[in-house]
């Protein structure tokens, strides 16, 4: 059976689809790049916030009306198990659906679908509640990249948040299997790695282990040499510890880049939140003496439940003064059966939309100023994209230096000549308010080719520039996933 599988919502989504690729395909069914292709079309939806649950919805019942005569429709991840059986009353056709927690069992759905179409049957087949993180799946790279999930759930109490009731109590993932994920991406041809969970400080606690995140540092460092950057995503405030700063620093590899979702920084509103008030200030500086050069990135929530102007305006004055390399804002979401639901003093949607701006316009000018204190510098870039070469021009290639994740932060914007998945350096010559833009630079310290090896595909469609007037709301299909 020909298979194609669409993905919404954070990187924890793709990893799970890249398992039920390998997955069916080790079943004897074929991957397909276009849906009117397939027999068989697999939605792997996003339910964290409003927004996230709209868009899925809709891309179920789009993917509904597009698909090819008599093909079977899956609808799979947190959508999925949040609502279950509901949704085939609201999505025509759908064959069946499997929750977050089960996705290795997708081989078995997918009979389960085909057996209920052959017989006509009313009833839907559905599948929730298991634990993924006990399978053991192969992992492939992609552009010199990949995604390890260390973790699933989350044992916050945050009144804004329905992932613990979606997604269960915090779980960590078996070490083994997490070194064995490194280990078949590193043979695959990864450069990089990234560590992600809903909480990845957490890692370990829910086994009674101290330190875990930065034995597990340790270890992948240990086991995979030829590892070049491993990246770790989303840190809560309260369980960076001076274990974890010592151990990240004394890594070359990881990443001198820190992704920890504050969400607020006036204290009134994050106990609202019921979120760490600890000394954001403090917190920041300890980091960047820790860590020098550290991008640090976060999140920020406007338009919480009773947020008050003044409560805003120390969110702004928090911003400049601080200084985040990377910021994400959103517009709060009421999530039914959250504590937040049913707070009073709920925002208006035109108060909400305003303060997103304003916190947008000081995010975008911070982030242009940190930006342009690269400029002349030279950092190493992972290629992501390459231009196809026209005119007989220099191509212009796309990649991410350490300060930028994969798809939520910028890119770096170069000329030269390289392939992707490979990592070159990369002198800096200007900034924009989230790209930067300059020439490669060869071994002998010129620019132009440098006549490096090519072991990828050299001709990719280059990523579209994410400069001025970037929406950076669009990078909740990154973040939303995050404590």
């Amino acid at each position: 059976m020909r298979f194609h599988i669409v993905t919404l919502g954070c990187p924890k989504n793709e990893v799970d689809s890249e398992g039920m690729e390998v997955l069916l395909t080790e079943a004897g069914h074929c991957p397909v790049a276009e849906l009117s292709e397939a027999d068989l079309v697999i939605v792997n939806t996003c339910g964290f916030i409003d927004a996230a649950r709209v868009e899925s919805m809709a891309a179920l019942k789009d993917v509904s009306a597009r698909r090819k005569q008599g093909s079977l429709l899956i609808a799979a991840g947190c959508l999925a198990q949040r609502e279950g059986s509901a949704l085939g009353r609201v999505v025509p056709g759908l064959d069946g659906v499997i929750g977050c927690r089960n996705w290795p069992e997708i081989a078995r759905m997918v009979e389960m679908a085909r057996q209920c179409h052959v017989r006509r049957n009313s009833h839907i087949p559905l599948l929730v509640g298991g634990d993924s993180l006990l399978w053991e799946v192969r992992r492939k790279p992609r552009r010199g990249s990949g995604y390890v999930k260390i973790s699933d759930g989350c044992d916050a109490a945050c009144a804004f948040c329905a992932i613990p009731g979606i997604k269960g109590p915090y779980r960590s993932k078996p070490r083994a299997l997490i070194l064995e994920e490194v280990r078949q991406l590193v043979d695959g041809g990864a450069l990089e790695v990234v560590l992600v969970a809903q909480d990845s400080t957490a890692y370990g606690l829910d086994r009674g282990e101290k330190d875990g995140l930065a034995n597990l540092l340790r270890e992948i460092a240990a086991s995979a040499p030829e590892l070049r950057w491993l990246r770790v995503l989303y840190l809560y405030p309260q369980r960076i510890t001076p274990v974890l700063l010592e151990t990240m620093a004394g890594l070359s590899r990881v990443c001198r880049y820190v992704d920890i979702p504050l969400q607020h920084t006036h204290p009134s509103v994050l106990q609202r939140m019921r979120r760490p008030q600890d000394d954001v200030s403090r917190l920041i500086e300890t980091l960047r003496c820790s860590l020098p050069d550290v991008a640090i990135r976060t999140t920020f929530i406007v338009g919480f439940p009773g947020e008050t102007e003044a409560e805003h305006r120390h969110l702004l004055r928090s911003m400049e003064r601080l200084r985040f390399d990377r910021v994400g804002v959103f517009v709060y979401s009421p999530q039914e059966g959250t504590p937040a639901f049913d707070m009073p003093d709920q925002i208006p949607d035109r108060v909400k939309q305003r303060r997103w701006r304003e916190a947008m316009e000081v995010a975008q000018r911070v982030s242009r100023d940190q930006n342009r204190k690269l400029v002349g510098k030279e950092l190493d870039v992972l290629v992501e994209g390459v231009e196809i070469e026209a005119g007989g021009r220099e191509p212009m290639l796309a990649g991410r230096s350490y300060r930028d994740a994969p798809e939520v932060d910028g890119l770096v914007l170069f000329t030269g000549r390289a392939a992707v998945g490979e990592m070159v350096k990369v002198r800096i010559t200007a900034a924009l308010e989230y790209d930067l833009v300059g020439e490669m630079v060869t071994m002998d310290g010129v620019t132009g080719d440098g006549g490096t090896r090519r072991h990828g595909d050299t001709e990719k469609n280059l990523p579209l520039p994410r400069g001025e007037g970037r929406d950076e709301s669009l990078s909740s299909r990154r973040v939303a996933g995050s404590m």
